[in-house]
């Protein structure tokens, strides 16, 4: 019954949204051959330290670590040792070129900039391609991966953990359930940036550290003077001025705080209406604070506009960042937690998790105090789900709480509301008293074994991983719409079928980048 009333509901909406083959259609292994599910994969990473060594993490416990390929050595050395045996490279062309028949598959975590590169480069060996979010730093580049997905025939996995957790699938399920009418309107935030942005001077230049590779750090982006911005040693969010981690907010290397975090915040919604087959009718940055020529701003809120789609009328979301609190949200009842919830502080002894030097069971913590449901060895899959016995205990009045960041979304609906955490985490009703007695819809889309395990079944031929590249290209082409609105003002008027910009000639040659000589890669026809 519950399914018929969902299908009146959303009526055709429905259709389609668990495709025959998972969540994309493109095939595994088109060239390679059926590889048993029992056979390990052998993996690289373009990209070894940072989030790369987690990614590593996250495939090592069941497959083989072959070929490991950083820029800087300083930054992987750690992955190095973790894995001796693996062949060491700085550039990965020599990479592919000298280990390429020993490897099946390639985690990409570079900065942003050099993604599509990077990962055009494997696809056209036949390799399978897990990338990092945000994919990739502009809209041309989204559209070149995704085609050749297709016209390689590999398997494919965008780094947006979240997509693949439990709470996501539960918001889809829940709006597609009509428990919160039809939703007009999202509001989504992070704190990010935790590096600087709005600077507005470049300091001078500094000898290039002999652990670094400066030139192919580089890559496609034009050649200039490497700075550490006068720092012998890095500070607490990555480093020196431009590296490893602080190119985030320089336009020619990252997407700011929308490249970061909206690929994992806005993918509920994202998944949950269907926006990567809306037209957008609009994208405009409502409001900046610390402007700068060469970096994204400090802070901002962007406005995306969205065109109705089936039953699912018009829809605004709203997106803020640089933010050291939740946001207020019109209807939302005081008083009421958003985005992710605190947790308990365990108590425990001196070094153990939750006790004093612990992180008492912040964001990501599962088991007492926390919001469990973490599984295997996977960071952030299936993810934190809602827990009515640890609401109670967040609420009693004795609790000792710790808050976490700010970061998460709500949904505004014309018969109630729900929020949910930065990753899919702690899906609920707001306000939260309507958790007691609800019960959860009955799960239509296919729940996953974790966001890496998801892409690994690709590799072996089982069905396309949830965040592949015919799923992560349109969604990210929407959300690098916010990145360029960033850069100018006033409302931008996108026609996807050309790929322009309509309005805004010079936003319009941010859709595709340039290649400094001797790093393009070849096109795909679109």
């Amino acid at each position: 019954m519950a399914i018929s009333r969902r299908h009146f509901f959303y009526g055709s909406l429905l259709t389609g949204a668990v495709p025959a083959a998972g969540f994309g259609s493109v095939p595994s292994l088109k060239f390679m051959g059926y590889k048993s599910p029992n056979e390990k994969l052998n993996f690289a990473a373009i990209g070894s330290g940072g989030q790369g060594a987690s990614n590593l993490g996250a495939a090592a416990p069941t497959e083989n670590i072959v070929a490991l390929c950083d820029v800087d050595d300083r930054r992987a050395a750690s992955t190095f040792k973790r894995f001796p045996d693996a062949a060491k490279y700085r550039d990965f062309r020599q990479m592919l070129d000298k280990e390429g028949k020993n490897i099946d598959a390639v985690i990409v975590a570079t900065p942003d900039h050099m993604h599509a590169t990077a990962a055009m480069w494997c696809m056209e060996r036949q390799k399978h391609v897990y990338v990092q979010k945000p994919l990739v730093r502009t809209i041309w580049e989204a559209r070149q991966l995704r085609a050749a997905a297709t016209k390689y025939g590999v398997a494919t996995q965008m780094g947006n953990q979240g997509y693949s957790n439990e709470g996501t699938r539960q918001c889809a399920e829940i709006i597609w359930n009509g428990d919160i009418g039809a939703v007009t309107e999202v509001h989504a935030w992070s704190d990010r940036p935790l590096w600087p942005q709005g600077l507005t001077e470049i300091p001078k230049e500094d000898p290039i550290p002999p652990t670094l590779d400066w030139d192919l750090w580089l890559g496609i982006a034009d050649m200039r003077p490497f700075t550490a911005g006068g720092q012998a040693e890095p500070d607490r969010w990555g480093g020196f001025f431009y590296q490893p981690f602080n190119w985030r907010g320089f336009y020619d290397f990252g997407c700011g705080a929308l490249g970061d975090m909206a690929c994992h915040i806005l993918g509920a919604p994202n998944m949950a209406l269907h926006l990567s087959k809306r037209k957008i009718v609009g994208v405009e940055c409502i409001k900046k604070e610390g402007v700068s020529s060469f970096m994204f701003p400090k802070t901002s809120v962007i406005r995306y506009d969205f065109a109705p789609y089936g039953d699912m009328p018009a829809l605004k979301i709203f997106w803020y960042d640089g933010l050291k609190e939740n946001p207020k949200i019109e209807g939302v009842p005081d008083g009421e937690w958003i985005g992710d919830p605190p947790s308990v502080m365990r108590q425990a002894g001196p070094g153990a998790p939750g006790g004093p030097g612990g992180p008492g069971g912040g964001r990501g913590q599962g088991g007492p105090g926390g919001f469990g449901g973490q599984t295997g060895f996977e960071f952030r899959s299936p993810g934190r789900v809602y827990n009515q016995e640890q609401f109670d205990a967040m609420r009693a009045p004795d609790a000792k709480l710790r808050f976490p960041t700010p970061d998460g979304s709500v949904f505004i609906g014309d018969k109630g509301m729900l929020t949910t955490g930065t990753y899919g985490d702690v899906t609920r009703l707001l306000p939260v008293d309507k958790m007691k007695d609800y019960k959860m819809p009955a799960p239509l889309l296919t729940r996953s074994p974790g966001h890496m395990r998801d892409f690994i079944r690709a590799c072996k031929g089982g069905d396309p991983a949830c965040s592949n590249f015919d799923v992560a290209s349109p969604f990210v082409e929407w959300m690098l719409l916010g990145v360029i609105a960033l850069r100018h003002e006033g409302k931008l008027e996108y026609d996807p079928d050309k790929m322009r910009i309509t309005n805004n000639t010079e936003a319009n040659k941010l859709l595709k980048p340039t290649f400094r000589k001797g790093w393009e890669f070849h096109s795909v026809k679109l």
